[in-house]
């Protein structure tokens, strides 16, 4: 139990609510944002002194049916509810570390999918197997070390080395904002990985933007259906974007396709010819 998180989280959800959101008389000019500790007990049904230590993070640890309260009370997505629980110490915990094993068939089925690009990404956003085009579309990650393959350090710190190729995204801000809330919900689950907690730490450490959006601990994540890439070699690239979840290992087989016949199509059909050398290189 994660008891400073827990009292954390639970106070972001907490001030997010106004009382006409939960039924309740708005009343005077409220002198803080949100709901009072008090209103979030009658909710839940627990008693006030209670769900104030919790949010202090003094309370032992409470029962599945008391965080199945408070989560109907603060209006909890399905995706904040489960993460409740996995600071709370009452929902099943993987393994210490996070794995960035692939298994084989995965790593076959990348190299079998055609004119897709495809890679497998870590709960901690790096990159662990990616195809040909995948490295053409986006970076040749095969010459960088395991660090400066992660995307979330792609997308707060930037390139570490000279001359490195990162292309302008269509949906920067969103890509950084899901990084955020992923990576919440991956410090849950993995709360002595130093991995994971150094990744979180150095990114807090080191940009501002990511500090900020960290403290607002929000966890629902939104689906990305289509991205743009602006490549140095075919211009502007929009492909859809379809995520798929590798539950047994905690990773994610994200694939890049793009309808037949449209201008995404036919830009991946030239970088599947030029390949990741000839493509990334100095016009």
């Amino acid at each position: 139990m994660d008891k400073q998180e827990l009292g954390a989280f639970l106070r972001s959800r907490r001030e997010r609510l106004r009382p006409q959101d939960v039924g309740l008389p708005s009343g005077p000019r409220r002198r803080t944002p949100g709901l009072r500790r008090e209103e979030v007990a009658v909710l839940a049904h627990i008693s006030t002194e209670y769900y104030v230590r919790l949010e202090q993070g003094r309370a032992p640890r409470p029962s599945g049916d008391v965080l199945a309260a408070i989560a109907g009370a603060l209006r909890l997505t399905d995706a904040e509810s489960d993460h409740l629980h996995v600071l709370a110490g009452t929902a099943p915990n993987r393994t210490a570390l996070h794995r960035r094993d692939v298994r084989p068939s995965i790593l076959a089925l990348l190299e079998r999918l055609p004119q897709t690009a495809g890679f497998v990404m870590s709960a901690a956003f790096e990159v662990l197997a990616w195809n040909d085009l995948a490295a053409a579309l986006m970076e040749d990650f095969a010459p960088l070390a395991p660090e400066d393959r992660n995307l979330a350090r792609w997308a707060f710190l930037g390139p570490r080395r000279p001359h490195a190729t990162r292309y302008g995204l269509s949906d920067a801000a969103e890509f950084r904002l899901g990084v955020v809330r992923q990576l919440h919900a991956t410090l849950a689950r993995y709360p002595t990985d130093p991995a994971v907690t150094g990744l979180v730490g150095e990114l807090r450490d080191g940009s501002p933007d990511f500090a900020r959006l960290w403290e607002r601990r929000d966890v629902q994540t939104a689906p990305v259906l289509t991205k743009t890439f602006h490549h140095p070699a075919v211009g502007e690239v929009t492909v859809d974007c379809d995520t798929l979840s590798l539950t047994d290992r905690d990773q994610y087989l994200v694939l890049y396709t793009a309808p037949p016949g449209s201008p995404g199509a036919e830009a991946l059909a030239l970088l599947n010819v030029l390949g990741a050398q000839a493509s990334h290189s100095p016009a």
